[in-house]
């Protein structure tokens, strides 16, 4: 059963720094796309930000556009996403998700496995 596993969630004063990492397993991880959401209370599922399979390209949510930076080891079957610069309306928990598709989706459904997510809590 291909696993999506999150951890680099915490607690942080506005304007700092977070790395998230998502580990997968038992996938091939180098033939998905990847990506990371956010989700806060009462709010819609929101797309963060994607990775093409062989991390060539990136796309991101005009809310994250040059604070945030996705990444992927496909060696290490990991896709990062490096958050600088945070406000508190980043305040959510953040998941990652895998699809087979050749390109990214910002619609949750369209993928095919997510992680369990990680909180993310932003001071002000």
């Amino acid at each position: 059963q291909a696993q999506l596993v999150e951890s680099g969630g915490d607690m942080v004063q506005a304007g700092g720094s977070l790395r998230l990492s998502c580990a997968a397993s038992a996938l091939t991880f180098d033939r998905y796309s990847m990506s990371w959401f956010r989700h806060t209370p009462g709010k819609e599922r929101e797309f963060v930000a994607g990775i093409l399979r062989s991390g060539g390209r990136t796309f991101y949510a005009d809310s994250v556009k040059g604070r945030f930076t996705i990444s992927r080891d496909n060696a290490k079957n990991t896709v990062s996403l490096q958050m600088n610069s945070l406000k508190p309306e980043d305040t959510a928990v953040y998941y990652c998700a895998a699809t087979l598709s050749y390109s990214v989706s910002s619609t949750w459904g369209s993928y095919d496995y997510w992680g369990q997510g990680t909180q993310v809590t932003v001071s002000s």
